[in-house]
């Protein structure tokens, strides 16, 4: 069993164990009844130039403890001040060290929109994630079959909220774009054993179609590495390690987005 299998196996574990508390039945009616969303996070990335999407993380399988001190909270006003303009929240608890509470604690301090980041395997999660006042869940396409990737994101569509739908290959890209993603990830670490290529999203970026948002994601460190995304046409970056080991973390966005 790989890491994805592993993460993804763990989160349908902790759904069945969430459906004893609340009912699927009635988690979505209680999250069909709060006003719908109208796309804030795609909004986001959809404005001119390029979108950065900022992550709270406190630990990852290939790093282990990023942030043994994790100030939330703190990291999350830090990123609004600093102009991120979305917000990614992981809630992944066994190798992550993420949890629910980060997320709904974050949506309802800061104003840009905030991702769920976690490993959608059921569509009771993208109810939780509504609930917990996400803008956008995570769906990847090596977990999730075209139906259900069809499927989750018509439960968004009814939600008013975001899918980013990611993917790391040529199939997936394909599988992404049949399914009517409006936003492909591109994933520049490989899941099942997490190796990181930066020019992956590169290799892939021709296969999206413009009018669907493209994001680059992982091993995203420099400037250089923001440019070089921007000259192959991508809509948005999404960074996480590099950002919370950043002490000054204004100081670092700024430094990315190439203003200092």
């Amino acid at each position: 069993m790989n890491i994805l299998d592993e993460l993804a196996g763990a989160a349908r574990r902790r759904t069945e164990t969430a459906k004893l508390r609340l009912p699927p039945e009635e988690i979505m009616e209680r999250a069909m009844s709060l006003p719908k969303g109208s796309l804030e996070f795609e909004a986001a990335l959809r404005k001119s130039g390029m979108s950065f999407i900022c992550e709270c993380k406190k630990a990852s399988p290939s790093k282990g403890l990023i942030a043994p001190d994790f100030r939330y909270l703190e990291t999350a006003r830090e990123y609004e001040a600093a102009g991120a303009d979305c917000i990614s929240v992981l809630t992944e608890p066994t190798r992550f060290l993420g949890s629910d509470a980060y997320l709904e604690e974050i949506a309802a301090a800061v104003s840009v929109p905030c991702l769920r980041k976690d490993f959608t395997v059921d569509e009771y999660m993208i109810y939780e994630s509504k609930l917990l006042g996400a803008k956008a869940v995570l769906l990847i396409c090596s977990i999730l079959t075209e139906k259900q990737l069809r499927e989750y994101m018509d439960i968004c569509r009814e939600l008013g909220i975001s899918a980013l739908v990611e993917a790391h290959d040529e199939a997936e890209i394909k599988t992404a774009v049949l399914a009517g993603a409006s936003i492909i990830g591109v994933n520049n670490r490989n899941l099942k054993d997490f190796t990181v290529d930066t020019e992956n999203s590169g290799r892939m970026r021709e296969l999206v179609p413009d009018n669907i948002v493209f994001v680059s994601e992982s091993g995203v460190r420099t400037a250089e590495d923001v440019e070089r995304l921007r000259e192959i046409g991508a809509d948005a970056v999404l960074i996480g390690e590099t950002l919370m080991r950043a002490e000054n973390k204004k100081a670092k966005l700024a430094e990315l987005r190439g203003v200092l």
